[in-house]
């Protein structure tokens, strides 16, 4: 098998003219260099330079082979800086499951941008409510609402903060009336999320430490978030959103908090993954910025 070393020093010493010159220039005493072309020689059954005690020249056997050589060495480098990237340039494919409404509405510019600044990275983005299983599903990391009571995988906090809170559009509180209480929120109609084959319909609210549970009922359901927002913005009904699903339909107008008084459920939002091998420096970097636009949400957070 050819060594590299005794490629890179036979076209230097093409280059140079001189074994004694290319030995300098690596480092190394002149017999070596002249024991390396020899071994390549004796490995390709030809001479490659034709020498005299003045001088040294290629052979029509070395001219032919030079440019070889020097292609092989330029494809090894090419090779090498591939392999040996720096800290800012992420390459590869990275899988992400994420919420629907989350995904759609606040982290797909965030997945944009990441990939603008990380040309050589390809995303692939899964949208969905439902539980992405990270150890069977083909995903990388999955960004996942709720409490984490699973030790079996790594898990970061993104938005510990984050809760619910109840929304209705200006059409629907001008057309409806904006409920002042508990009470009077169970007359109105709710638009409901379901997950599963699980309905949620009763709706955790807090005040001045204490828990309140209300049952709502409702016309209109949907196993997508996203879809309840949307008929939310449309003047459907009255909804029970994440924080960072809303908040800029909140501060556009489109959505208004109703019961300001009343403190939704937490919903924190963690970053998972199957164990901290995963934790790869794309991965690693895409938690920041994803939790700096959260963090950023969360400082107009009402309560």
């Amino acid at each position: 098998m050819l060594r590299l070393e005794d490629l890179t020093l036979f076209v230097r010493a093409a280059a140079l003219g001189n074994f004694s010159e290319a030995a300098r220039e690596a480092g190394l005493p002149p017999a070596q260099v002249s024991t390396a072309i020899k071994r390549l020689e004796t490995q390709l059954n030809i001479r490659l330079f034709a020498r005299s005690t003045r001088s040294l020249r290629l052979t029509p056997e070395g001219e032919t082979w030079l440019p070889f050589a020097t292609q092989m060495l330029d494809t090894l480098h090419a090779g090498m800086q591939q392999l040996q990237t720096s800290e800012d340039e992420i390459r590869g494919t990275l899988q992400i499951a994420v919420p629907s409404d989350l995904g759609r509405n606040l982290l797909l510019t965030v997945f944009q941008d990441f990939r603008r600044r990380h040309p050589a990275l390809r995303l692939r983005i899964l949208f969905s409510d439902n539980l992405a299983d990270i150890f069977k599903d083909p995903v990388d990391v999955a960004f996942r609402y709720g409490h984490n009571d699973d030790a079996s995988f790594i898990s970061l906090p993104v938005a510990a903060e984050n809760r619910r809170v109840l929304v209705a559009s200006p059409d629907w509180i001008s057309r409806h009336g904006e409920p002042k209480t508990l009470e009077e929120l169970r007359q109105h109609n709710a638009l409901t999320y379901s997950l599963r084959g699980r309905l949620y319909d009763r709706w955790t609210l807090f005040r001045d430490g204490q828990m309140h549970e209300v049952q709502v009922s409702s016309v209109m359901m949907s196993d997508d978030a996203e879809v309840i927002r949307r008929m939310a913005i449309a003047g459907e009904g009255i909804a029970n959103k994440s924080w960072l699903d809303v908040s800029d339909d909140i501060a556009e107008g489109r959505l208004k908090i109703i019961l300001p008084d009343y403190q939704g459920d937490p919903v924190p939002l963690n970053m998972i993954c199957p164990h901290r091998k995963q934790l790869s420096p794309a991965v690693r970097l895409l938690y920041e910025v994803v939790r700096e636009k959260c963090v950023l949400k969360l400082q107009h957070l009402p309560f």
